[in-house]
């Protein structure tokens, strides 16, 4: 529920009045005595779904931006009238399928607020890419989780696509540049973070070492579920801002779809393998689409346009538009996903047919350890190098099967992409003793 103020121009006290008396709304006068064009301020409670159709009649007799109007959120009313009018209301919007939406004027109040000053904005993007490429070198999920928490990511998104859907040219514009500027941002702080951890030794890792880290493996090559994530995050940021409830854990979804690969680029740059972290940033730019796409078509569902109705139309094109193309960009990227999904269906397939290939081919006493696979190659990855580790009792001497395990492999490896073919694999074979307790 809501609690509106509103200031009363001279001559427009009698249809203000009869507006309030009309819709049966408990409301409270007093005189305006600043000696401005005023005459009067009256305060009323209103159900939240009830504030924008109120205010729009309201315009209508006269009560213009000029005449300013503060809404506020209100914690209880105590009235039959109000429930009554709560019902009503409620009925009317659950019939429009968006009876928990805000005011167009709050909702806008809301995504410009959400959307931080340039100073903040920046150092807040900073810092949380910087502490996520910590918890990536770091392989702590907690700290990535930490640097979801500090990213101001979700209003830049929201404003866009209250902009657009309202007619807000400005709002929208500021939106999209704060869009590519923490983008910009992100990568540059976690790309100087990265390299002064490499060049001072802090973390003594080779490419390939890093890459390995779970936390940054996993999103090197991500899959087609990962739209899921940019889609979800984008739905519920609109609603949670339709709504009017806290955006706090959805702006930490939407952060868990930006942050974290956006670390991973930084990393791959910072380490000299700007192509190892194509996939990841792939993955940003579809989470970025999505999240955008998704929220203009939520935003527009909920039935939110321009205050004036003419201009309806330019804001529906705009709209469409921005829908089009946004749909268009994130479907060919999703294609690029979709073969990531593919690349990783391939790798895990040679991974488990080369080791049961190499289990064929030792001896009864001996047993695969492990299979360790190096790829290149994008988006299909190809084998380029393979650790075998082999255990053997202690007691007899390590199997004679290096020769039959490198046929093996080779044999197991998907059909080459490019320039790779099955004879650049290389293997290394390592022997560990292994005890074996008794049966």
């Amino acid at each position: 529920m809501r609690l509106v103020q509103v200031m009363v121009p001279t001559g427009k006290r009698e249809a203000v009045l009869d507006v309030l008396d009309e819709e049966d709304v408990d409301y409270a006068l007093s005189d305006e005595t600043s000696g401005r064009d005023y005459t009067a301020v009256v305060t009323f409670p209103l159900p939240t779904s009830a504030v924008e159709p109120i205010l729009d009649r309201l315009r209508e007799v006269g009560i213009e931006r000029n005449a300013y109007t503060v809404v506020m959120q209100a914690e209880t009313v105590v009235s039959k009238r109000f429930e009554a009018l709560e019902d009503r209301y409620d009925a009317d919007r659950n019939e429009a399928g968006n009876g928990d939406r805000i005011a167009r004027e709050e909702l806008v109040a809301r995504a410009s607020g959400m959307a931080l000053p340039l100073r903040p904005y920046v150092l807040m993007t900073a810092v949380s890419a910087i502490v996520a490429t910590a918890g990536l070198l770091l392989d702590s999920p907690a700290v990535v989780v930490g640097s979801m928490v500090i990213a101001p990511l979700i209003g830049p998104a929201m404003a866009a696509s209250v902009g657009t859907v309202v007619d807000d040219p400005e709002l929208a514009l500021r939106g999209i540049k704060l869009q590519a500027l923490g983008g910009l941002v992100a990568v540059g702080a976690a790309t100087a973070f990265a390299l002064l951890i490499r060049t001072t030794n802090v973390v003594p890792l080779s490419a390939d070492e890093v890459f390995a880290i779970n936390e940054v493996r996993e999103r090197l090559a991500p899959d087609i579920l990962s739209l899921v994530i940019g889609l979800g995050a984008g739905a519920a940021g609109a609603v949670s801002l339709a709504s009017g409830v806290s955006s706090a854990l959805v702006g930490v979804m939407i952060a868990a779809a930006l942050v974290p690969p956006t670390a991973v680029v930084g990393i791959g740059i910072a380490w000299g393998e700007p192509a190892t972290v194509l996939g990841s940033g792939v993955l940003v730019l579809v989470n970025v689409l999505a999240i955008n796409l998704v929220a203009l078509i939520v935003l527009w569902r909920y039935g939110y346009r321009p205050r004036l109705w003419f201009r309806e139309d330019d804001a529906r094109t705009a709209t469409l538009k921005r829908i089009s193309v946004l749909a268009v960009v994130l479907l060919l990227l999703t294609g690029l996903l979709g073969t990531f999904t593919y690349s990783s269906y391939r790798t895990a397939g040679f991974e488990e047919d080369a080791t049961a290939a190499i289990e064929a081919e030792l001896p009864p006493a001996a047993t695969v350890l492990d299979l360790e696979a190096t790829y290149e190659g994008f988006p299909l990855q190809t084998p380029r190098s393979v650790v075998v580790t082999v255990g053997y009792p202690p007691a007899s001497s390590p199997p004679a099967a290096g020769d039959d395990i490198r046929e093996q492999v080779s044999a197991a490896a998907p059909d080459p992409i490019g320039p790779v073919g099955h004879a650049d694999i290389r293997v290394e074979i390592r022997y560990v003793g292994v005890d074996r307790e008794p049966e």
